[in-house]
């Protein structure tokens, strides 16, 4: 990786592309297209933020109908403004402004006050959003870049000791992994919303617990739906069905931060620097 990348985390993987971008500065607007394939990169500058409680959140994502890669760039504020959005089209190689309006089950409330980590999942990009009110996904469609609100499961509140919750792919749907403490176990809960864009058919699949000394997080997971744990002693799997583990042979494991599935492309060899 070059050198540029040292202050970068992976924020986004898309078909054979990395998105990276500067969290060191709080900034979150030096961002990066990398393809390792071809050992090609392209630095891109968004807008600065200059808020000092201000978060956010990037997604990068394909757009299948017109060939084309877009970043998604969500900026929300502690206080007083309304949430920002800036897309970047890679077949035009440029920024632009777009205001959040979505048809929201409880009406117009785009002041986030946090935005999570999001993926990208049936052409669209989602994200775990929270105002003063409630907490659900926001999704964002590439091709016509529309907001949507989606409820996440109904039973989320009821559950003790939630300590944190992230979108994932589980077997072909999206899925939400809740995590939940009581002081002496952790448990992972995994929904599964086996209709897309329907909220009556979330479901809980699992509850597998966590290794001790572990994260309160898992690196993703495989297509058959094996959670990938990162343990001190290395990375390990988890079956969430019989709660079989494996230890995996990857050295420096300890620095695994994302999961992907492996593929080539030619993406950036014209536009790379």
């Amino acid at each position: 990786m070059p050198s540029h990348f040292d202050e970068c985390d992976i924020v986004g993987f898309c078909n054979g592309l990395f998105c990276l971008a500067n969290y060191d500065k709080k900034l979150c607007h030096i961002i990066y297209l990398w393809n390792p394939s071809i050992r090609m990169f392209k630095k891109l500058l968004a807008t600065p933020s200059t808020g000092e409680g201000d978060t956010c959140v990037i997604g990068l994502a394909y757009n299948f109908q017109n060939n084309d890669f877009k970043i998604l760039r969500l900026v929300s504020f502690i206080v007083g403004q309304e949430a920002e959005a800036e897309i970047y089209s890679l077949s035009t190689d440029s920024w632009r402004k777009v205001v959040i309006s979505m048809e929201s089950l409880r009406g117009y409330e785009p002041k986030f006050g946090t935005i999570d980590e999001g993926i990208f999942f049936n052409g669209a990009l989602h994200a775990v959003a929270t105002t003063s009110r409630h907490c659900f996904i926001l999704s964002f469609n590439v091709n016509d870049e529309s907001f949507r609100e989606m409820m996440l499961p109904p039973d989320l509140l009821d559950l003790d000791g939630v300590c944190c919750t992230e979108l994932a792919v589980f077997k072909g749907s999206l899925a939400v992994f809740i995590y939940t403490d009581d002081l002496s176990d952790v448990f992972c809960h995994i929904w599964v919303m086996e209709e897309y864009g329907v909220a009556e058919s979330w479901i809980e699949k699992y509850m597998v617990p966590m290794i001790l000394n572990s994260h309160f997080y898992c690196n993703g997971c495989t297509d058959n739906g094996e959670l990938l744990i990162k343990t001190a002693t290395g990375l390990v799997s988890i079956d969430p069905e019989s709660r079989n583990q494996n230890i995996l042979a990857i050295e420096d494991a300890d620095w695994v931060g994302c999961t992907a599935n492996s593929m080539e492309s030619l993406i950036l060899l014209d536009g790379g620097k």
